[in-house]
Formats: C-alpha cells, sequence, structure tokens
C-alpha cells in the first residue's frame, strides 16, 4: 500500500494533476471563509459562536457550501445550484424530447445540455443569493436566535449594495462551477463530486467535537466506532450489484468476425446514489416553510394547521417526520430509477447489436425482465437509503447531535461514493503506467 502511495508521488502526470486538485480545492477552501460585501462579519460570527444554526433545506445547503452558507462568504451558495440545475435537465429528458435526442447524438449533444445546465445553475444562482441574502436581512438565517446580532447580518441595505451581493454570490457559484470543470478536465477525479466532498468532509472534525462536548468521552469513542462500522457497510451496499450476464452473436464483415463475446449489465443495489435524499429533505422543507410565513408576528396563537405542522415537520426526532421521510425516500428511489434506467432503451440497443440475455428472447420479453430485475433490486436500495438517511435524526434524538451528523444520510453516501471513485481512478491510472494498481 505505502509502496504504491510512494508511487504515486514518483510519477510525475499523477503528481502533477493531484498537486493540481488540491491546489484548486484549496482555492475553493478559502473562498469559503472570504464575506461578501456588505456583510458584517463580527455579526456572523457572534451568532456562529452561540452555537445557532438553521434547519431544513438551508441546512442541506450549508452541509454542500462547508458551511460557507452561514458565514455569507462569497461562495455562500456552494455546489448547490449546480446540482439542483443538472438534477433539473436530467428530468427534463423525459419532458422535453429535444433534450432527449440532444442526449442520445453522443458527445456533441451532451456538451449542448452541459451548457444549458451552466445556463440553469447561473439564474437559479441568482434566485438562491436574493433568497438568501432577503432572509439574513429579516434575520431569520439562523432560526429563532436569542443573539441580538443575528438581526442585523447585513451592514448596508441599499440597493445597490444587495444588488452588489447577488452578483457577488452568483459569481462566486459560476467560479465553483467553472474550478469543478478543470478538476475533470485535468486533475483526477469528478471536479465537482470532490468539491462536495471536501465541503462535507470539512464539517466532519467540528461535528465530532460537538458532540465530545456535549457528551462523554465513551460516547464520543462509541459514535467513532459505529461510524465506522457504518462507513464499512455503506461501502459494501454501494460496490453491491446484481449482473445480468449478455452474450453477442458472431457475424461476418468480409474477413473479420465480430462479436461472440461475453459481458454483463451491472444493476447496483443504489442506482439513485444520494438524489432521493436531496428530493426528501427538500420536499419536507416546504410545510415548514409555510407554516413559517403564516406564523403571526403579534405573538398570537397560530392556525391549528400551522401549530400541527410545527410540531411533526419541524424537528427531525419527531416520529411522524422519521416516518414521512423514510416513506418519501422510498418514493423517490424508484421514481427516479425509473428515469435514468429505461430498460426499453437497454433491450433496443442489444437487439440493434446482436446482443442477448440467456434464456431470454430479443425485444420486448428483454425489457420485461430488465423492469423485473430493476424493480426487485431497487427494493433494498431503497430501503437502504431510507435507513441510512435516517441515521443523524436518530442521532439527534439519542446522542444530541445536530441533522448534520457525519456518519450518516447524505454526508456518508457522498463522502464513500466519491471516495470509491476517486481512487479507482487514481487505480486505473498507476495500472497504466506501471502494471500494479492501488489496491490488490
Amino acid at each position: 500500500m505505502f509502496r504504491a502511495v510512494a508511487r504515486i508521488f514518483r510519477t510525475p502526470d499523477l503528481r502533477r494533476k493531484i498537486g493540481f486538485t488540491l491546489g484548486l480545492i484549496a482555492l475553493f477552501r478559502l473562498g469559503s471563509y472570504i464575506p461578501a460585501p456588505f456583510v458584517d462579519y463580527s455579526n456572523v460570527q457572534a451568532c456562529l459562536s452561540g452555537n445557532q444554526s438553521t434547519s431544513g433545506l438551508y441546512e442541506l445547503v450549508n452541509l454542500f457550501s462547508g458551511g460557507a452558507l452561514l458565514q455569507l462568504s462569497i461562495f455562500a451558495l456552494g455546489i448547490m445550484p449546480y446540482i439542483t440545475s443538472s438534477i433539473i435537465v436530467q428530468l427534463l429528458r423525459v419532458v422535453i424530447p429535444h433534450f432527449d435526442a440532444l442526449y442520445k447524438e453522443g458527445q456533441s449533444g451532451q456538451a449542448k445540455l452541459t451548457q444549458y445546465t451552466r445556463y440553469l445553475t447561473i439564474a437559479l444562482g441568482i434566485l438562491q443569493s436574493t433568497t438568501l441574502i432577503t432572509v439574513a436581512r429579516s434575520g431569520a438565517l439562523f432560526g429563532s436566535s436569542t443573539v441580538s446580532e443575528c438581526n442585523s447580518l447585513i451592514s448596508n441595505n441599499a440597493w445597490y449594495a444587495i444588488l452588489l451581493m447577488v452578483i457577488t454570490m452568483t459569481a462566486g457559484t459560476g467560479l465553483i462551477m467553472w474550478m469543478g470543470e478543470l478538476i475533470t478536465e485535468r486533475g483526477i477525479g469528478n471536479g465537482m463530486s470532490l468539491l462536495i466532498f471536501t465541503s462535507i468532509a470539512a464539517k466532519f472534525p467540528t461535528a465530532l467535537w460537538a458532540i465530545k462536548q456535549a457528551k462523554s468521552f465513551e460516547i464520543f469513542l462509541g459514535v467513532i466506532a459505529i461510524g465506522i462500522i457504518i462507513m464499512g457497510l455503506v461501502v459494501f451496499v454501494e460496490q453491491s450489484q446484481r449482473r445480468i450476464p449478455v452474450q453477442y452473436a458472431k457475424r461476418m464483415v468480409g474477413r473479420r468476425t465480430y462479436g461472440g463475446n461475453n459481458t454483463y449489465i451491472p444493476i447496483k443495489v443504489n442506482m439513485a446514489g444520494v438524489v432521493p435524499v436531496i428530493f426528501a429533505s427538500s420536499l419536507l422543507y416546504l410545510p415548514a416553510l409555510v407554516a413559517q410565513f403564516n406564523t403571526p408576528s403579534n405573538g398570537s396563537a397560530p392556525a391549528a394547521w400551522v401549530s400541527w405542522i410545527q410540531a411533526n415537520l419541524v424537528s427531525g426526532d419527531e416520529p411522524f417526520y422519521m416516518v414521512l421521510y423514510f416513506l418519501l425516500i422510498i418514493g423517490f428511489t424508484y421514481f427516479y430509477v425509473a428515469i435514468t434506467f429505461n430498460p426499453e432503451e437497454v433491450a433496443d440497443n442489444m437487439k440493434k447489436y446482436g446482443g442477448f440475455i440467456p434464456g431470454i428472447r430479443a425485444g420486448r420479453p428483454t425489457a420485461d425482465y430488465l423492469d423485473y430485475v430493476l424493480t426487485r433490486v431497487t427494493l433494498p436500495g431503497s430501503l437502504y437509503l431510507g435507513l441510512v438517511a435516517l441515521i443523524p435524526l436518530i442521532a439527534l434524538a439519542t446522542v444530541g447531535a445536530n441533522q448534520n451528523f457525519p456518519f450518516g444520510g447524505a454526508s456518508i453516501l457522498i463522502i464513500v461514493g466519491v471516495g470509491l471513485e476517486t481512487v479507482k481512478q487514481v487505480d486505473s491510472q498507476l495500472q497504466q503506467r506501471h502494471y500494479e494498481g492501488l489496491l490488490r
């Protein structure tokens, strides 16, 4: 293992790629601490030191930005606008035939879809930065905070100051997107995924130290031990797949023989990744947002439905919230897998190139068989996602941790997924040059 790591730094090309990647990651983390114009830095730090936290969708955005959201920095929005726009463009393939045609065109069509994603990212950056500044001006960014400084986070409320803040945060989102594409092109690994990985990993020490301060040292060690076990189980499930064998018939083209080889279609247990968790978290935030806008500001009692939402759908340690969260993740997993994997399209491509599944006729029977396997493999995958997503909520109710508990939810799924993919890329780079990979 150590010799393999030493080979990485003895290979000039690989050493240059890793150095370039680490350099951009360092710039990304530096930008997360540079405050945006007209942000009162001292008041923001006073709110943060008061252990105030946000909830709902802002909690998710703050997680993906590595804490830059609550810092109101130039990178406050993080990579979240790009994630949202990528998901929207992917979902629009089902609704808009032109998008699906571009996807099937190959590299040129996918380049156009990438361009559309960039435009949508900037548009969402403008919308989300405007919303963030509005929430910060109203004093609701840190929830029901008792710190007086949390009501005056913006030092200048003039229109030009607000416009400059919106432009700065949107430009920060565009810069993050450019940095991610540079890492993908010239560095190692997927740039966007690595930036998300960095943001989440940066929150790990703070979250663990908060548990250490709030609880005993034995509980702290127990949390770390449980986290290692959870990480091992997540690695096991993320690597699990159902391999459907495929054979290709031999065919003669001139004097050459093509086909005749055997391969397989890998259907992962968790094909949806972390997207269902993001969908469910975002959807569950909407009732809390509606209830917040319908809460009387004069101190009078709110309506009955508002009180019910505040009692059951705001705090993550409520049983009804957990059950609904779990069921939404299962539903969104099936929904997203049905969109991203089309059995009929796979069956048509196999038939076109002379491929078939042993014992299954080509065409419609192949599509039905793939749909049969996909439906049954997705069930344990959706249950797995729901259980992993509930880990932070269970920790919130038992250990007293916040909803950014590091060993669970979207954080552990992204950490493990990106880590495995990056290690595989480094391993393939080493095998090209030394015939021995990073792992054996």
